[in-house]
């Protein structure tokens, strides 16, 4: 097979790999193993895992534990949604073309956007796809990010920065929310990226910084990490944001350690021509029947990578359904009122932790997340509290609860108008 290939050791293959990514010398375990020894060998290994499900959780920033309704897992696993695949040959992928179609409206609904794609792969790409978009629309080449970014879909626009070719200037982490981000639109920048709620989980009105953006021939980029949180503040669109970038796993999927997630990418009409991945649109066949076809979506996507609007070459299909399904059963009245009670329950949260001496909120209005000052490092402290979780667990004593109540809300709190 060497031969075959033109090489003449097997090293030569793994030459792109760095020297210290390798292993040297085979892995520690068994070279043969029956069946049954295997399969209780990893159930072993997998019981050791803590399952972010199976106590409270708090990572955020993206990646949440919400209920998904069992219809959303039975019905993406009907055979004719979970083995199919992107739709090279969208005229007989109706079904699938009708449920994108689907999708794409709601994400649009959600973002007060005109026009929304069938989906990235997740927010941080989704991200570095905007950014991108930004740039080909504005013809510069500098991405303003707010300190208020996720830090990871920071790192991703960093990477795609540094072999696409374009200047990322990453602000400081602003929990305050102390940064001049007008002050730093020059004329080579494309577009300033904020996030809403920020990482921080303050809410923000961008309306005044959307004006400066496009004073200055910029765009304003607007992310964001939780979509539920559309069902109770302003949407992106309503403040003037030229693209919306954000992650959907909080509708209808899984933690699944980690994922896959669901990237959401919406823009204004005028721009759509830039818009990366894949957009389906509605027809009429030769008989007058309605009908769905994937539009704009040029061979370029597919087989001429350096003509093309992205690289995405593929979605999140069955990700993407999951989420059309578990909105479509929320309905507009079921997702406010679902933001509402995550948005009460943070409130209780931060009420009761504020009581604590020593201890302060540091937002002035938030959805689910919140910052919080402590008069020690925090890091023992979150390790003190998961102990006390444990030992109380193992106590047998069940969690400690009070009914939950709305509050602490911006002043533009509204119902979505769909």
């Amino acid at each position: 097979m060497l031969a075959a290939i033109g090489v003449d050791l097997i090293d030569a293959l793994f030459a792109d790999v760095p020297q210290q990514a390798r292993l040297d010398g085979l892995v520690d375990l068994p070279k043969a193993m029956g069946e049954l020894e295997v399969e209780r060998a990893l159930s072993a290994m997998a019981s050791r895992n803590l399952a972010a499900g199976s106590v409270p959780f708090f990572i955020g920033g993206g990646a949440y534990r919400h209920h998904i309704p069992a219809a959303v897992d039975h019905l993406i696993q009907r055979g004719e949604f979970l083995t199919s695949y992107t739709p090279y040959q969208p005229e007989i992928s109706q079904g699938t073309l009708q449920y994108l179609f689907e999708f794409q409206t709601q994400v649009a609904l959600l973002t007060g956007m005109e026009v929304a794609n069938a989906s990235l792969y997740d927010g941080a790409t989704a991200c570095a796809e905007a950014v991108m978009m930004a740039n080909r629309l504005t013809r510069r080449g500098q991405a303003v990010l707010s300190g208020g970014l996720h830090p990871h879909y920071r790192e991703v626009c960093e990477t795609y920065a540094r072999f696409v070719g374009f200047e990322v200037a990453a602000q400081a982490p602003a929990p305050s929310g102390g940064e001049d981000l007008a002050g730093l639109i020059g004329r080579d920048t494309s577009c300033v990226v904020v996030q809403n709620p920020d990482f921080f989980g303050e809410i923000r009105d961008y309306s005044e910084l959307a004006e400066i953006c496009h004073e200055a021939g910029a765009l304003l980029v607007v992310v964001v990490t939780e979509i539920l949180s559309l069902g109770a503040i302003r949407p992106p669109g309503e403040m003037g944001a030229d693209i919306v970038a954000a992650e959907g796993q909080s509708l209808g999927n899984a933690l699944n350690f980690g994922g896959p997630h669901l990237g959401l990418f919406a823009s204004r009409d005028k721009f759509v021509r830039q818009m990366p991945g894949r957009l389906v649109g509605e027809t009429v066949d030769a008989d007058g029947r309605r009908g769905w076809v994937l539009t704009l979506s040029t061979r370029e996507q597919h087989i001429r990578r350096e003509r093309a609007t992205s690289n995405i070459c593929t979605n999140s299909g069955l990700c993407a359904l999951a989420f059309t399904i578990h909105l479509a059963l929320l309905g507009e009245t079921g997702l406010t009122r679902l933001a509402r009670l995550n948005h009460a329950a943070a409130v209780r949260l931060a009420e009761r932790l504020e009581r604590i001496p020593g201890v302060q909120l540091l937002n002035q209005a938030f959805f689910n997340e919140f910052a919080l000052r402590l008069p020690r490092p925090a890091a023992p402290v979150v390790e003190a509290l998961a102990a006390r979780r444990r030992a109380r667990r193992n106590s047998g004593q069940p969690p400690l609860s009070q009914p939950a109540r709305a509050g602490r809300c911006p002043a533009w709190w509204r119902r979505p108008r769909w």
